[in-house]
């Protein structure tokens, strides 16, 4: 194992600044290759988390909103306002996450609909199973009635 290898273990700052070093200076020959392909799959995988969890809150409150129209208010609102602003403003700095979000729907709506249950203790069959809005739904100024 090399220095720079041994240094991840140790100190994971001093680890980046050294191969950021390294990188920079041209000697690609003692970077250490394996971490760093780790911490940038890891950065994938962040990101992809992110986007997914984001989704699960806005279809959550969305899900609030359509079937709680009683308890309507500013809060929800704002929620679903800022996921969507937010959401939007990933994937305007990281286009290839995009089309990964079909992929994600239905865990999205199945966790979403847990939360929904779990927060307002309705019956089960309140709240429907599997994706009940549309991609463009969900990332549109669109809102369930």
């Amino acid at each position: 194992m090399s220095a720079v290898a041994e240094l991840y273990e140790r100190d994971f700052v001093a680890w980046a600044e050294k191969n950021a070093e390294l990188l920079r200076s041209g000697r690609l020959s003692e970077i250490d290759i394996e971490n760093i392909a780790e911490e940038l799959d890891g950065l994938s995988r962040s990101d992809s988390n992110q986007l997914y969890n984001r989704l699960v809150v806005l279809a959550h409150h969305l899900m609030k909103w359509q079937f709680q129209p009683e308890l309507r208010g500013k809060s929800w609102q704002s929620t679903i306002r800022d996921q969507r602003a937010r959401i939007e403003r990933q994937l305007r700095s990281a286009p290839s996450l995009r089309p990964k979000i079909s992929g994600m729907l239905e865990d999205v709506f199945d966790s979403a609909r847990t939360r929904a249950l779990d927060e307002t203790n309705l019956p089960d069959d309140m709240f429907p199973e599997g994706v009940i809005y549309t991609e463009e739904q969900l990332l549109s100024d669109w809102m369930p009635e």
